[in-house]
């Protein structure tokens, strides 16, 4: 009984609470990732993911795990792609790429609102741990939701910035490139694992952040330093 009250005594809880929170963070995430996708294909004439229940605010419907332990660990990740018949699209490669395309422009939109609605707690409620609960929440999303935008928008097939390239190369380009779109994922999966595309996305978060700020009066030391509760307890 004793070590149970020790363990339970000296759990972080706080950093638990932080890890919740940005698995949560990072669920929202990618729903709202998959969910555009489907919602474009939808409004272009593409049931598909209609069908199939994609159409859904249901995170679980759109995880993939090593994408979602992916995002939570080095901020980029990925979800299950929402499914897409191009044969129903006016013009198949255009259409996927405006697909495609919906994800990453939802990411940042998404990340531009979380920046505004942290500035308005950061300004306008009562400092508290509450309060730095919400913070860090917000801070996730923000951070998230860009690393998953930008991250989609490499030009590596299956990610959404190869859709996007190939609407503009030629027809025998592109259906070879189809064709082993599947073998390409496991090198991307390698090389994120690598940390290959950490040092130029930070970069490139760390900017779109940095504007986000600037539009929404909220302070980017503070919105990067409270995505861990934990770490500035000492604050409140």
């Amino acid at each position: 009984m004793g070590s149970a009250t020790d363990f339970l005594g000296n759990m972080d809880w706080w950093g638990l609470l932080t890890l919740l929170v940005s698995a949560a963070s990072a669920l929202f995430c990618i729903t709202i990732h998959e969910l555009s996708h489907g919602l474009a294909a939808y409004r272009l004439g593409d049931p598909t993911a209609k069908n199939a229940g994609r159409l859904s605010l249901n995170p679980i419907k759109h995880l993939d795990l090593v994408g979602l332990v992916m995002l939570v660990v080095v901020k980029v990740g990925w979800a299950k792609p929402v499914p897409v018949d191009a044969r129903y699209f006016k013009r198949p490669r255009q259409g996927m790429a405006l697909t495609a395309l919906a994800g990453p422009v939802s990411n940042f939109v998404l990340a531009l609102l979380a920046v505004g609605a942290s500035s308005l707690v950061w300004h306008l409620a009562p400092f508290s741990r509450v309060t730095l609960v919400a913070l860090c929440f917000g801070s996730n999303v923000a951070i998230l939701s860009v690393g998953l935008g930008l991250f989609n928008l490499i030009p590596i097939s299956p990610l959404d910035g190869s859709k996007v390239l190939y609407a503009l190369l030629p027809d025998k380009a592109y259906f070879t490139i189809l064709r082993y779109e599947k073998y390409v994922m496991g090198v991307l999966i390698l090389l994120t694992f690598l940390g290959v595309f950490q040092r130029p996305l930070s970069f490139l978060m760390l900017h779109v952040l940095q504007g986000f700020c600037f539009i929404t009066g909220m302070p980017l030391d503070w919105l990067l330093a409270v995505q861990d509760v934990s770490a500035i307890l000492n604050l409140v």
